[in-house]
Order: C-alpha cells, then sequence, then structure tokens
C-alpha cells in the first residue's frame, strides 16, 4: 500500500483527497494553520471530513511516507521542503505542486535531494475544481518518469515533460503572465468602463477585435477569481515576476498582475455566485466603490 503525505491541506490538497474518495486510506497531512489556535480546529475538522490524520508537524506526517505532496502556498514551498526534508525516509519522492519560479523549485529540490528524498517538479495547469485529483499535470526533473506511474494509479492525470526541475514550472509560469494578466486586465478595464458610463459600450466591443469569447461572461469570471484567490494569485505572479527576472527580461506587467489580485482579494464584497451570468459589469460595479478606497 503506498504510504500517502500532505505538506498543506488547503483547496490543492483537500481537491485530491476528495477525489481518491477513500481509496486511499491512512494519508496523514500537517499544514501550518494547525499551529495557529485561531485556525486549528477548523483544519482538524477539515482533516477528519477528509479522512486525513491531522499531524502536529511535518515529522509526524511524512515519517512513513512514500509519497509526499507539497500542496502549500508559493511563497512557503521552499520553506516547507526545509522543514520537512530531515525527516523524509530516504527515497520517498516529494512532489512540488506549489506555483514557483524554476529556481525556487531548484532551491527546493536541492534541500529534498540532500536530505535522500526524490523531488519532482510538478505544475497544475488548470484550477482543481471541479476536476479534483484529476487536474490536467506536467511533471519534470530526473525522477518524473519513474514516479509517473504510481501517480497514475492513484489515480492522477499527467504528463511527463522531459528536462530538468524547473521545466514543467517554467510552462506554468510564463502561461501565467497571460492567464492571470487577463484578470487584472478584465477588472481594469471593466472598473473604468463601469466608472465613466460606457460599459455597455466597450464590453461588447471587444467581441471586434477578439470574436467568440463571451467577454461580459469570461471577465466576470475572471473577477470572480481574483475575489475569491487573489491571495494565491498574487503570490504565484510574484514568482512569475522572479521567473522573468531569472531570464533577464523585464516583469512590469507581472508586477502590476500582483497587485490587481490582491486589490481584488482585499475588496470586502461578496463573490457573484454565478459571476457569468450576471456579467462584467455587475460584478465591477459592485467592486467600484471598494476598489476606489484602495
Amino acid at each position: 500500500m503506498t504510504r500517502i503525505a500532505f505538506i498543506g491541506m488547503g483547496e490543492a490538497g483537500g481537491a485530491l483527497v476528495a477525489g481518491w474518495a477513500g481509496a486511499h486510506p491512512g494519508i496523514r497531512a500537517y499544514d501550518v494553520k494547525l499551529d495557529d489556535p485561531v485556525t486549528a480546529d477548523a483544519m482538524r475538522a477539515r482533516c477528519s471530513d477528509l479522512g486525513v490524520t491531522a499531524c502536529d508537524s511535518p515529522a509526524d506526517a511524512v515519517g512513513e511516507a512514500d509519497l509526499v505532496f507539497c500542496t502549500v502556498t508559493a511563497d512557503r514551498a521552499v520553506e516547507a521542503a526545509r522543514a520537512a526534508a530531515p525527516h523524509l525516509p530516504q527515497g520517498a519522492y516529494w512532489l512540488d505542486l506549489n506555483s514557483c519560479a524554476p529556481s525556487s523549485k531548484e532551491t527546493s529540490a536541492k534541500v529534498i535531494e540532500a536530505a535522500g528524498g526524490r523531488y519532482v517538479d510538478v505544475a497544475v495547469m488548470s484550477p482543481v475544481h471541479p476536476k479534483l485529483n484529476m487536474v490536467p499535470l506536467l511533471i519534470s526533473g530526473p525522477h518524473a518518469a519513474d514516479v509517473a506511474p504510481r501517480l497514475e494509479v492513484l489515480p492522477m492525470a499527467l504528463r511527463v515533460v522531459e528536462g530538468a526541475v524547473g521545466r514543467a514550472s517554467s510552462i506554468k509560469m510564463i502561461r501565467s503572465v497571460m492567464i492571470k494578466g487577463i484578470e487584472a486586465l478584465s477588472a481594469e478595464c471593466a472598473l473604468a468602463a463601469v466608472a465613466a458610463g460606457v460599459a455597455d459600450e466597450v464590453v461588447p466591443s471587444l467581441s471586434n477585435n477578439y470574436p467568440g469569447v463571451d467577454w461580459a461572461a469570461q471577465m466576470a469570471y475572471n473577477m470572480e477569481r481574483a475575489m475569491v484567490h487573489g491571495d494565491r494569485r498574487a503570490a504565484e505572479m510574484e514568482e512569475v515576476a522572479k521567473t522573468l527576472a531569472d531570464l533577464g527580461l523585464p516583469s512590469a506587467m507581472a508586477e502590476a498582475t500582483v497587485g490587481w489580485q490582491r486589490r481584488l482579494a482585499a475588496a470586502d464584497v461578496p463573490p457573484p455566485a454565478d459571476p457569468r451570468q450576471v456579467g462584467a459589469a455587475v460584478v465591477a460595479d459592485s467592486l467600484l466603490s471598494e476598489i476606489r478606497k484602495k
């Protein structure tokens, strides 16, 4: 039986476990929220609902694991690797699903490999909901081909990308320049259009340049995603900016996207239940007064 552990039991970790639907009993997990009295009870309840054993430390979680899934936030990924590495069994796979710059992944890989673990660079290529454990993944690094059959049996949906650690993450990070950047542009454009009273002209006109897209629905969805997940997306975009800097390129668009993601996440406005249905102008209108305060 494969022994599975998680470092981080947020949205991504929970989605994978939920998708397996109890097929892998004995999963253990550590999350930093277990260290905070304010969040510990809720995290223990979450683990219990998922059938996962909540552990008091990284050592307790990973000490007997064959596969360790690291699903923290981008800014905590290297820290998580350093905390868990001394306690990994020899030969255990460390599957780093975090949205990090290739150079950050390389740093984590050195830590894990020095401790006797086997590091795998994993890039999550779409939102984990609704696909859960079958969300498409890219994996790279010297152990990717070896671990792939074990992951497919769990099951998981993946493709091995030939190359070193960082190859899979390069694809994810550079793609995010566009995907997360469009979310930021959606907010900037829609908010300005509503503020100027011209949304009914601006939003439909976008289809003249980009036909085939329902821009009212897509921009609304883009803003809702940032309202719900903006803090995590901002951390990812900081890693995107780092990726560009490591390539010797300017990163002004990525850095500006960080700001927009954080603004939208901080807005004290409930996200719409069905953003595509209500449309860009309605979502932007609900945000306008909050954004003007920032």
